[in-house]
């Protein structure tokens, strides 16, 4: 039986070829998976350039009046726990993903006093690219139908995927070379890595001189002005990318023997 729900809603979520459509197909697929609202949210990146994007839920009006204009996706711990799981979660399990602040507690308080009570979340994120969520959720009166999760999980799946063809996927041109040189790159990277100026000359063979100039015209090519900003850029133009530097942060850095 549940087998024949998933088929039936993924086919009704597959179809919609406008925003409004798909609103009406959640609509009705999270009512018969036995949650009260849902939001399905896609947003693509083209390099540092923000590109298509698309947003539809029904949730409560006063919480979403009170998310805007609190300016509270800067600090929602939902979207910081879908850059750490393959899966879908449940937010009473967020804390398992990642570090909750006080803050967060209160935005989940917030937002149960505002017709939110509990949720399950399915994430999709390719960097550089795109970050995607589709949510189902619970007002504080409704019991999460945990025995759905595993629907919700495709459903959810499947909705994100209709989200970025109805957004208009965009297809960043081919570059005939990168926005950094080869050194320019190099210096980035290796600052991503922790190094000191000094460090990046010895590793490299150059001046530290010349890695402070390298350093210099990478970030005005980029128009940023901070290290992290320049990182952030180089991994979104696909320079190097997260694991690149995570695999030397974790154990300190260790110079080429």
């Amino acid at each position: 039986m549940r087998l024949k729900l998933l088929e039936e809603l993924g086919y009704e979520i597959s179809s919609p070829t406008t925003a409004d459509q798909l609103f009406k197909a959640m609509t009705s697929a999270a009512r018969r998976m036995g949650f009260d609202h849902f939001a399905v949210a896609y947003d693509q990146w083209i390099g540092c350039t923000p590109g298509p994007n698309l947003l539809i839920h029904n949730y409560p009006d006063r919480w979403a009046r009170t998310y805007v204009s609190f300016d509270l996706s800067g600090r929602d711990p939902v979207r910081r726990a879908c850059e750490q799981s393959f899966q879908g979660f449940v937010w009473r399990d967020i804390d398992r993903l990642i570090p909750l602040t006080r803050g967060d507690r209160r935005m989940f308080a917030v937002g149960q006093d505002n017709g939110i009570a509990d949720g399950f979340t399915v994430p999709r994120h390719l960097p550089g690219q795109a970050n995607a969520a589709c949510t189902f959720a619970v007002g504080p009166g409704t019991r999460l139908p945990v025995d759905m999760l595993a629907i919700a999980e495709g459903v959810g799946a499947v909705a994100l995927t209709t989200a970025r063809r109805i957004a208009g996927v965009a297809v960043p041109k081919s570059k005939a070379r990168s926005v950094l040189s080869d050194r320019q790159r190099d210096c980035a990277l290796l600052s991503a890595r922790g190094l000191t100026a000094g460090q990046i000359a010895s590793e490299l063979g150059i001046g530290k001189g010349t890695v402070i100039h390298h350093l210099r015209i990478a970030r005005e090519r980029y128009d940023v002005h901070c290290a992290e900003a320049l990182l952030v850029c180089a991994i979104a133009d696909g320079l190097f990318c997260l694991a690149d530097v995570h695999r030397n942060v974790r154990g300190g850095y260790r110079a080429a023997a």
